[in-house]
Parts: structure tokens; C-alpha cells; sequence
């Protein structure tokens, strides 16, 4: 969809557009206001990992365009946790736990967005804040009447779990109740107009856009005693007022994101990918992104950074490890600051110098009369291949790289003096040196 407000145009270009309720409507409220929209954390931990960066990313990108982030967290959802892609039920923190949490998720976060009183600045919620203070039997009254039983049971969070026999609780059942609920509290507290989640979240987003929906509509009927059904305006009133309201809350959803290998975003062998300094260093937090698959490493570009779109597909042009290196440092310069992305850069650069130095077999190679040579060639002069047909079978099984980049062309040659590292295989290294 071509969008024209800026702040949809980018979110799409980058990536991380999904699905919206009605997404015509939502790009002419962009075009035109400054909205709040909210994003939502619950405390499990006490830091976000890699796999929150989608969202914290979308929030600085709200930011950037004047419009207000409202982050909530889940203090009060946390108690009984989402059922969305989960196989299973989520363990019960204590209150002191989800507090502790909570404090270091706001750390996570003010190093991404900025906190204040501005027009733009975010602000932090607590959704226990108004949980904790339900009467069930009121709740049920007002809130809990709007929901359907049969269309909760075809949402995928819930269908899931119940197609793979997986049990589910009426507590985290739950949960897509009170997730509507916390979209029509901003809404009324703050104006907030707007609700954005992974994928997996379409149909509590959806819930929470008809909620507030279904009880501004009660509520217009409540104040409005004077005007009494049957007479003649009161349908068109009616009408009017819900066609109006139709346009006043929106949802918005980012995709599911696995790496190019499969892999969920944000794991590793060794565990998540902590923001939390104290919990992943910020050296390995930079090698996380420089091990970036090759075929990711626009997208993350895009997704992970400030950099101008226009200044990543330039990227394109150099080196895929060079690329490589400019996504972990500005990855690393966002959560950890731009001293220390510089200080890891550096020390990671030291360590493959390190690494390497001693394992480059240089070796001179002559153009000769003709100032081209085949790497075919190349690789058997050098004693890496016992033939040029090694060579060429070497080339066709993708085991041999310049510069960090597999050669995919048996009919590479090389046309200029100058320097370049090879390998061959797993465990041959060469300094070429062409003159």
C-alpha cells in the first residue's frame, strides 16, 4: 500500500508493516494530527531482549515523526500472562518480582525513546495501576459483555493452543480481555488513538479497537436522555455518532520476526540477547548483529537503525562483511551508546586482526602482459588446488571467498593490482598480492 503520511510511508518502507483495522483511514489521521499510539511490555524479565526490538524500534520511529509513545507496561497483566505463541502457561512472578522487572524495562527503554512532559516525549503507564482495582462483577457488566466467546475461540493466539491440545487456562483466557481494556483506559486517559503489536497480537488489538468502540457507543446512548427512541433524529443521531467513532481508534501490527537460518529473533545457543548491559556485555551484543546472516543484513539494516534508506541500499554496493560492520555499530550505538559501539567496534576489529594475522599466507601474484588472470588460475598457482579443474570445483561448491564473500562466477578474474584476502576451504588463508 503506498501510503502518504510520513510516518506510514517510513514504517513501511523499513519493514514493519503487517496489518491495520483500517488502514486507509489510519494514513489520513497520520497526514494530518499528532496522535498518541501505545505499545505494550509485560515484565517477565528484567530487561528486554533482541526479539522487543521491533516494537522499541517502532516507538523511537513514532517519536522521531512529533507523534506521543505511550509505553505500557504490564505490571498488572504480567500476573496472569498471554497466551499469544506461547505453548504453554507462563509462570507466576511475584508482585516484588514484577516490580523489580519493571524498573529494568524502563532502564531498557530511556535508552531508546525519550521520557518527559514534551508534546513528543513518551510517557510510562502501569496498566496495574487500574487492574488491580476492578470489581470482577461490575467488569463483567460493562467490559466483559462485549466479548464473544465463539470469536475469541478462532483467534489464532487461542486456536493454537487448543489445536495442539496445549492446555489453556481460564486465567490467560483471560488476558485478551483485559488487553482491550487497557486500549479503552489510554483512550480515555490519554487520547490514545492507536495500538501497535507483533502479529501475533491481531486479534487482542482487534478486540481492544471494538471495545472502545462498543462502549463510547452505551455510553453516547446513556447521555442522551432527552432525545427518546422513536423520535426522528434519534436513529440518525445514532448513525452519525457511530460512523463518526468508527474512525477514532486504530490497530496496527508488525510482523513475526525469524532470521534468515530460521531462527527466532533476539535467541542464540547461549540464550536471549539482553539490552541489559549487566546481562549481555555490549561487546557481545555488537557480535550478535556482525554474525548477521548475509541475506538479513538489509532488513535488520533497516529495522535496527536510523540509518536514511536511501544510505542502506547504497550499502549494497560494498562489502557484505563491511555492511555487516556498520549494522552491529549502529545497533550496538543505539542501546549502549556511541563510545561504547566505537570502543567494541574497535576491540572486534583487533581480535580478527589477531585472529588472522597469523593464519594469511601471503603470497605475489603477476597479471602478467594480458593484466587479467582467472581466479581459477590463481588458486592453483598458489598450491591451494592441485589443478585448475580443483579450482573450478571449489568455485561451483561455494568454498572459496574474497574478502569474506563466496564467489559464486567459475570465471572470476582479477583485472587490478592491489590486495585482497582469499580462502579456500575451511582451513586455507591467503594474503594475495597483485602487481
Amino acid at each position: 500500500m503506498n501510503f502518504k503520511s510520513d510516518f506510514l510511508r517510513e514504517f513501511s518502507q523499513r519493514g514493519f508493516f503487517a496489518q491495520a483495522t483500517h488502514a486507509a483511514e489510519l494514513d489520513e489521521v497520520f497526514s494530518n494530527e499528532k496522535i498518541a499510539a501505545y505499545i505494550g511490555f509485560d515484565c517477565t524479565a528484567k530487561s528486554l531482549h533482541a526479539g522487543n526490538l521491533i516494537q522499541i524500534m517502532i516507538l523511537r520511529l513514532l517519536q522521531k515523526h512529533g507523534h506521543k509513545p505511550i509505553v505500557l507496561l504490564g505490571g498488572g497483566t504480567t500476573r496472569i500472562g498471554d497466551p499469544s505463541g506461547k505453548d504453554e502457561s507462563r509462570q507466576v512472578l511475584s508482585d516484588e518480582k514484577i516490580s523489580e522487572n519493571l524498573s529494568g524495562i524502563r532502564k531498557n527503554l530511556e535508552k531508546f525513546i525519550s521520557f518527559g512532559g514534551g508534546a513528543s516525549n513518551a510517557i510510562l503507564v502501569n496498566n496495574d495501576d487500574w487492574l488491580r482495582h476492578l470489581n470482577y462483577i461490575d467488569f463483567l457488566r460493562e467490559v466483559g459483555r462485549h466479548f464473544s466467546i465463539n470469536r475469541m475461540l478462532t483467534f489464532d493466539s487461542v486456536k493454537s493452543r487448543l489445536e495442539r491440545e496445549q492446555p489453556l487456562s481460564f486465567l490467560e483466557f483471560n488476558y485478551m480481555i483485559l488487553q482491550a481494556y487497557d486500549f479503552f483506559e489510554l483512550n480515555q486517559k490519554y487520547n490514545c488513538r492507536l495500538q501497535i503489536g507483533g502479529s501475533d497480537q491481531w486479534g487482542n488489538i482487534v478486540n481492544g479497537v471494538e471495545l472502545i468502540r462498543r462502549m463510547a457507543i452505551v455510553n453516547f446512548y446513556r447521555e442522551i436522555p432527552n432525545v427518546k427512541k422513536g423520535q426522528e433524529n434519534y436513529d440518525a443521531l445514532g448513525e452519525q455518532f457511530e460512523k463518526d467513532f468508527y474512525e477514532s481508534s486504530f490497530g496496527l501490527t508488525s510482523p513475526l520476526l525469524t532470521t534468515a537460518d530460521g531462527k527466532k529473533m533476539g535467541k542464540t545457543a547461549e540464550g536471549a540477547v539482553w539490552l541489559d548491559a549487566d546481562m549481555l556485555s555490549p561487546f557481545d551484543y555488537f557480535q550478535y548483529f556482525r554474525n548477521t546472516h548475509d541475506a538479513d543484513v538489509e532488513k535488520f539494516l533497516k529495522l535496527f537503525t536510523d540509518l536514511e534508506i536511501s544510505e542502506i541500499e547504497k550499502l549494497r554496493e560494498k562489502n557484505i562483511n563491511s555492511a555487516k560492520e556498520i549494522l552491529a555499530f549502529e545497533a550496538t550505538k543505539i542501546c549502549h551508546g556511541e563510545k561504547i559501539a566505537a570502543e567494541v567496534l574497535q576491540k572486534a576489529r583487533e581480535i580478527f586482526v589477531a585472529k588472522n594475522s597469523a593464519a594469511f599466507e601471503e603470497k605475489e601474484i603477476s597479471l602478467g602482459a594480458e593484466k587479467n588472470k582467472k581466479l581459477t588460475e590463481i588458486i592453483f598457482e598458489i598450491g591451494a588446488a592441485e589443478s585448475k579443474g580443483a579450482s573450478k570445483k571449489l568455485i561451483e561448491g561455494k568454498g572459496v571467498k574474497i574478502n569474506g564473500d563466496v564467489v559464486l562466477d567459475v570465471q572470476h578474474s582479477i583485472i587490478e593490482i592491489g590486495e585482497f584476502e582469499l580462502s579456500v576451504g575451511k582451513k586455507k588463508f591467503f594474503k594475495i598480492v597483485i602487481k
